[in-house]
């Protein structure tokens, strides 16, 4: 069963589900049947690359909130973050473009270690407030999962995975993705938004049994023929 679940890394909101997603399907007795892949999403892609700000300086300039209503918001997704085991340091997280960091993910994925990248990848933002546009800082994480730097420097340089990053963000925009985080399973059925552990394991379970089990029940060999012969 694949599940495509579209996110960019500096929402709260995607960190927040990506948890609750991985608790609800760690409870699962089909896990390992579960393939998850990751899409580039921006969501705020005008963003100078060699520009950062502090998330109050984002909120008040982009958004036009007053620090007040800034700090609320902020306040309110701290809090669900604790709910998923997330403790937010959002007085040290960076905004910028997150091109970059989406070009390292593909690079990740490569190597089936788009997971572990995109964890390392909010670590690197919402806890220890590292400018996650920056190539020193996205080769450093490259080489902490054990990815060549090398390599990571030239997909940071060149223009690979540049195609790879505007068709997820292509893709999302023609399956009707216009917020993030995004989750589609099994082509079937879609999931927006952070949403509780007991929802997404809910939605994960109908999948399975709508996608996968009936042609689990049905494949059962019988009267069939293949390279090694006939069975009845």
């Amino acid at each position: 069963m694949k599940i495509e679940i579209w996110s960019d890394v500096m929402c709260p909101f995607c960190y927040i589900g990506k948890n609750n997603f991985e608790q609800a399907l760690e409870k699962l007795p089909f896990k390992d049947e579960v393939e998850v892949e990751w899409k580039s999403f921006q969501l705020d892609p005008m963003l100078d690359p060699k520009e950062v700000k502090s998330t109050f300086e984002y909120f008040k300039e982009k958004k036009g909130f007053p620090e007040a209503q800034a700090q609320q918001m902020i306040g309110q997704v701290s809090q669900m973050g604790k709910g998923a085991g997330i403790d937010f340091n959002f007085e040290k997280a960076l905004i910028t473009n997150t091109f970059s960091a989406h070009k390292l993910l593909h690079l990740a994925k490569k190597y089936n270690k788009a997971s572990e990248m995109e964890e390392a990848l909010f670590i690197a933002h919402f806890i220890d407030g590292k400018n996650v546009g920056d190539f020193e800082t996205l080769i450093s994480l490259a080489d902490s999962l054990g990815i060549d730097t090398n390599e990571a420097k030239n997909t940071l340089t060149s223009e690979e995975f540049d195609y790879d990053v505007n068709q997820d963000i292509l893709e999302g925009r023609n399956n009707g993705v216009t917020g993030v985080p995004f989750f589609i399973l099994n082509g079937k059925y879609a999931v927006s938004g952070a949403q509780p552990v007991e929802l997404f394991a809910n939605a994960l379970q109908q999948t399975y049994d709508e996608t996968v089990s009936p042609l689990k029940n049905l494949s059962n060999g019988e009267n069939s023929c293949d390279t090694d012969g006939c069975s009845i």
